[in-house]
């Protein structure tokens, strides 16, 4: 210890009378050389770096660099400092820091990184040579059993300081997103703890659940609203926020991974706090209004707030965002269609039971049936010989297809599965069909897309304890009580029946919601959209029915369409990129036929697939 005080004399006097720069940078190199000696010449590997002279060391040449500094001035960088960056000095120090070597050393090159960037009035962060170390001295942080938390936070609370001083430092601290990871780990680290308590704190003494709701409403407010297309939005990569990075012991490889359910144990009434917050701040006072605006398609996984008050079934935001959906300009309805399927692809039931089952419960668009006779036997001959005299009818192409073999025909008096899927092929009038035209016809592509949809609806409502019957039909009153199937199925219908004066785009928006309500595995949504043999009470209709009436429609609608045959397989290669001349008279009604044409081939896959499935 005298020669250590010997030392710190020589230098007190050097920096007191202000001896040249060289004495300076020669100290400076001669504490560095100490450091790098001792991991030559010790060979107790077990000693703690505090019993050792390198803390004083670092302290000694952060002094020389904050000393230097003021006398050469900011503008100027000293030849201390220029060593230091040069031999790459901070890289050897994250290196021993990392290694633990000797045991404590992690502890030590923190302090002296957050001591350097606090104390160096000059910028420092945007240097290669500062940077890349501090970088990878972030990545040692909040590793399991590190003992370092204290340092750790002084040291990204002194990176934070910097870079709010200078905000273009900020491109050159993130790594493909660590700060932010390291940010969310602490919030899940908070959220996790066990203690009851815990979830009080932190919603009543700090203002976290305002803070998220508020980032949540910085970002939604950048987002270009008046320009943006929904289309880009759907093409826009999925970046994992946790992509490479996972807390450690739960590890789930390049997986967004949180900790098990049973060790986190997030507190009630934290949840409580965030969900309020972000329903009155965003979704409340923000989503809500421009839902009567030009709104853009969301992916909000708190569906139920907007859908959903608390003493109705129906809220006000529900309304708005039907009523949208039928509204005369193309691309509000579009825009309100587009949110629909998102929030149908949210995993959440109320969004069904609201926005459809619930006017379907009471299964009150059945007629009643006749006196002595069996209903199931009426609906599956009756109805089956009034498809086979149907003009319409006269051609299946079910049995032109590489089909596996019906199941046997089912005991709710559906009909067989072939007898359903020709009910929706042959809606097609032989004479506007196409893809044959261009070989592209083949029903087997059909099914592989129906058997993804239907089990991405089946695996998301698995958990929804659905019923896997039909309830009872409610009394027939007799009164002539007619059926509402609600806003939402009212909108699509009536949307359905001007599908052949509609934009395309609108057209292919409304027909995959509706394939998308088809593929879920409730009964109810079964029997009223992929069942041909109903009976309906008076003034109800199906989605059967519908396509029916504008099958109707459309025969005499082409009857005004010279060259019909040619003008459609010009129209849907034009659609398929492999034409870029089309001619535009009747372009709407031809491609309202090509979309219809491709949703009759839906819905007949989505009942292939589904038929068997809720026979077993």
């Amino acid at each position: 210890m005298e020669t250590f005080s010997k030392l710190t004399s020589m230098l007190l006097h050097a920096l007191e009378t202000r001896e040249p720069t060289v004495d300076l940078l020669d100290s400076f190199v001669e504490h560095w050389k100490s450091i790098t000696n001792y991991y030559i010449e010790t060979t107790d590997d077990s000693r703690p770096v505090k019993q050792t002279d390198i803390p004083w060391r670092l302290k000694q040449m952060l002094d020389i660099l904050v000393y230097e500094e003021k006398q050469q001035g900011v503008e100027e960088m000293g030849a201390c400092l220029e060593y230091l960056l040069q031999h790459k000095l901070l890289e050897t120090l994250c290196t021993l820091g990392k290694a633990q070597y000797p045991p404590g050393m992690s502890q030590q090159v923190l302090l002296f990184f957050s001591k350097l960037l606090s104390q160096m009035q000059q910028p420092l962060l945007h240097l290669v040579n500062v940077y890349k170390p501090v970088q990878k001295l972030i990545r040692l942080c909040a590793l399991p059993g590190s003992q370092t938390e204290k340092e750790e936070a002084q040291f990204l609370l002194v990176i934070c300081s910097r870079v709010k001083q200078d905000p273009h430092t900020l491109r050159y601290i993130l790594e493909r997103g660590s700060v932010c990871v390291k940010a969310y780990d602490s919030l899940l680290l908070l959220s996790g703890l066990q203690s009851g308590s815990s979830g009080e704190i932190l919603s009543d003494q700090t203002q976290l659940a305002e803070l998220l709701a508020g980032r949540l409403l910085e970002l939604y407010s950048l987002l270009p609203v008046e320009s943006l297309d929904p289309g880009q939005v759907q093409s826009w990569p999925h970046t994992p926020w946790r992509y490479g990075y996972t807390l450690s012991p739960h590890k789930s490889s390049n997986r967004c991974c949180f900790p098990s359910p049973e060790l986190c144990l997030c507190p009630q009434v934290l949840t409580a706090k965030v969900s309020q917050c972000v329903r009155r701040l965003w979704l409340v006072d923000v989503v809500q209004p421009q839902l009567l605006l030009h709104l853009r398609p969301l992916c909000c996984r708190q569906s139920r707030p907007v859908l959903v008050s608390d003493t109705e079934c129906d809220s006000p935001a529900a309304a708005a965002l039907q009523n949208q959906c039928v509204c005369l300009c193309p691309q509000i309805s579009m825009v309100s269609l587009s949110l629909v399927d998102e929030l149908l692809q949210k995993p959440h039931r109320d969004i069904l039971d609201v926005l459809v089952l619930s006017s379907l419960q009471s299964r009150s668009y059945l007629s009643p049936p006749a006196t002595g006779v069996d209903d199931r036997h009426a609906e599956t001959s009756e109805d089956g010989e009034d498809l086979e005299e149907d003009p319409f009818f006269s051609d299946s192409l079910f049995s032109d297809t590489q089909l596996p073999p019906p199941p046997p025909p089912l005991s709710s008096g559906l009909g067989s599965t072939s007898a359903v899927v020709n009910s929706f092929l042959c809606l097609v009038p032989v004479e506007v069909r196409s893809a044959q035209l261009l070989q592209e016809g083949g029903y087997e592509s059909y099914v592989h897309d129906a058997h993804t949809l239907v089990t991405e609806c089946q695996t998301l409502s698995v958990s929804w304890d659905w019923p896997i019957t039909l309830p009872a039909p409610a009394s027939f009153s007799g009164e002539g009580e007619e059926f509402f199937e609600g806003h939402l199925l009212k909108v699509l219908f009536d949307r359905l029946g001007r599908i052949l004066e509609q934009p395309y785009e609108l057209n292919l928006q409304l027909t995959a919601v509706l394939s998308r309500l088809s593929s879920f595995s409730h009964p109810l949504l079964h029997e009223y959209l992929l069942n041909p043999y109903i009976h309906l009470s008076h003034c109800s209709r199906s989605l059967f029915s519908v396509l029916v009436r504008v099958m109707a429609e459309l025969m005499q609608r082409i009857q005004q369409v010279s060259n019909l045959t040619d003008r459609l397989l010009n129209a849907r290669r034009h659609l398929l990129g492999l034409s870029h001349n089309v001619e535009l008279e009747h372009l709407t009604l031809l491609r309202g036929v090509i979309v219809l044409e491709e949703f009759c081939k839906e819905l007949a896959a989505i009942a292939f697939i589904k038929m068997p499935l809720d026979q077993n």
